[in-house]
């Protein structure tokens, strides 16, 4: 199975390290927008968020390699720049977070794209615990959904399979990301969240718990549509972690229950 990791940062580092262990796979190649090669291998090996790698890579010509592995780097500013066909490309695993046009992803010559980040227009969004089962040789696009909903939604689907969820309430509690600021500094636009200047966001992540909105309940109703916006209220706090988080749920059901019963079906 040959690969290639489009976006080689917090995500596609440790995809990248999970793949290296898998001897049904290899990593062809890794596209980045950054095009510094030796700071790409500095990143891999000396990774601040998930530690060190112990088979350091080092860099010859446009290739990082190490004593098991040897890897293109390419830095194209589009998936549809590269030629999959010339690589011998099979899959690839967009993780730059970047969204993309699912129409213009089906036309690349490779077998499956996988995103790791919802995408409501992709061939089907996959989250483990609910619907996997649904996937199958036709769905080309296929989108991993978020860090969120993947936590979220199965607990949801459990819930609602066995009383019937008629509204609710989510709080996350998410780690910091690269658009946020180390110390204060000007708002920051967002489009995805639809302002033009986010103060909150330019607020330092290191000193503050920052309240923002969140794309959990819409990135759940791309695979459970009863679990929408309709009926959950959501938002999120950012907090000063690299890595971890939490999330609070309040659900208003249908039927009764007790805890007991509740933590008898979450065990079987």
């Amino acid at each position: 199975m040959r690969i290639l990791i489009n976006g080689i940062g917090r995500i596609g580092r440790s995809l990248l390290k999970i793949a290296l262990k898998n001897n049904n796979i290899e990593v062809v190649a890794i596209n980045d927008i950054n095009s510094n090669i030796e700071n790409i291998a500095y990143t891999i090996n000396y990774d601040s968020t998930y530690g060190l790698y112990k088979d350091k890579f080092r860099v010859i010509n446009k290739t990082i390699l190490n004593k098991k592995n040897t890897i293109k780097v390419l830095n194209k500013n589009s998936l549809h720049d590269i030629n999959f066909k010339e690589l011998d490309i099979d899959y690839v695993i967009d993780s730059s977070g970047v969204k993309q046009d699912v129409k213009l992803l089906e036309k690349l010559f490779v077998k499956k794209i996988f995103l790791t980040h919802p995408n409501q227009n992709a061939n089907i969004n996959i989250i483990m615990g609910v619907n996997q089962n649904k996937l199958n040789k036709k769905h080309k696009v296929i989108s991993t959904s978020s860090c969120n909903a993947t936590a979220l939604l199965p607990i949801l689907k459990i819930i609602d399979t066995n009383y019937k969820i008629e509204c609710g309430e989510v709080t996350t509690i998410h780690p910091l990301l690269n658009h946020q600021k180390v110390l204060d500094a000007a708002c920051i636009k967002s489009t995805t969240r639809g302002v033009e200047c986010n103060y909150e966001f330019g607020r330092s992540a290191l000193d503050n718990i920052i309240p923002s909105k969140t794309t959990t309940i819409d990135a759940c109703s791309y695979i459970m549509p009863n679990i929408s916006s309709d009926i959950f209220a959501s938002s999120s706090l950012r907090v000063p972690t690299t890595t971890v988080g939490a999330i609070d749920i309040s659900v208003y059901i249908k039927d009764k229950t007790s805890k007991k019963e509740l933590i008898e079906i979450f065990e079987k």
